[in-house]
């Protein structure tokens, strides 16, 4: 009886063993397809400019370096300034998004105040309400306030916890910490701040980091904001930056831009890449919570 099973196990194996081969080669297949993208920026950006659209091959035929020289250089003011620029924007509107969202949660996850509920749903709502819609009104608010050509419409509004999804993200996550801790906190003496700095927010440390890493990238990432608010070129942000190379050259200019490209790509993947453990952390943790 066992010898005949013999046979049947290892059909089984067998089969278990491809499935098992089929399923990593389509995994690996769709992986290159997502990542074709990337290294078609990074060999297109080594390659001369004739051989951009005409040579289809990952590996380039002739490898020119000066796209970079170029692209740094190419612009009406080297692309130093352009990252020096998108890094402060970006930076401010991490710190505001981690304090301001960070308070604004725990008042609504722990504090008892009149129109609590309705203010809750309100700031739900706006998750629903469009960039668009909301665009002239806050020129024309900024304009009045004599903000338009500076950071400061790009970078204050992050300190009023202006992002609803970072204030409901954060909510979930404070709603999974013990009351206990609070009350225990409560009986040596500690106020609301005092327990909101000292218990929750240390607690709350993977939806700040997941809080910080959207914050970056899709501040990083804006092309719509800066244009209309910056006017002058030594304010312009990397997007800026990229289609101002592009467009003062044109078509003789696909290299330097596509190594501009490909270049403008790296703080996103090393804030990535530095955080990943944390991030995935914290999406996991909010998405269980509450």
């Amino acid at each position: 009886m066992t010898t005949a099973s013999m046979p049947t196990q290892g059909t089984r194996n067998w089969r278990i063993r491809w499935r098992s081969i089929v399923v990593h080669g389509c995994l690996i297949l769709g992986a290159f397809v997502m990542i074709y993208p990337l290294l078609w920026l990074a060999s297109s950006s080594l390659k001369p400019a004739n051989l951009i659209f005409s040579d289809l091959s990952l590996w380039p035929a002739k490898f020119r370096l000066q796209n970079y020289v170029d692209g740094w250089r190419g612009a009406a003011m080297p692309f130093s300034a352009f990252f020096l620029n998108s890094f402060i924007i970006a930076g401010l509107a991490v710190v505001g998004n981690v304090l301001a969202c960070s308070m604004v949660a725990y008042a609504f996850a722990r504090l008892n105040f009149v129109f609590k509920k309705t203010l809750f749903g309100v700031m739900m709502l706006t998750i629903m309400l469009p960039l668009h819609a909301t665009l002239i009104p806050q020129y024309a608010l900024f304009y009045n306030l004599g903000w338009v050509n500076t950071f400061l419409p790009l970078i204050v509004p992050k300190f009023l916890a202006v992002d609803a999804f970072f204030i409901f993200l954060m909510i979930q996550f404070i709603r999974g910490i013990p009351r206990e801790l609070d009350e225990a906190a409560t009986i040596d003496g500690a106020g609301p701040f005092r327990i909101y700095w000292s218990v929750i927010l240390p607690l709350l440390t993977p939806a700040l980091v997941t809080t910080a890493v959207f914050s970056f990238i899709w501040t990083y990432e804006d092309f719509l904001s800066p244009l209309v608010y910056l006017t002058s070129m030594d304010l312009y942000t990397v997007p800026q930056g990229l289609s101002l190379l592009m467009s003062s050259k044109g078509a003789s200019s696909w290299g330097p831009l596509l190594a501009m490209s490909l270049l403008s790509l790296v703080p996103l993947f090393v804030v990535f890449f530095v955080f990943q453990r944390r991030l995935i952390e914290g999406i996991a943790a909010s998405g269980l919570k509450g």
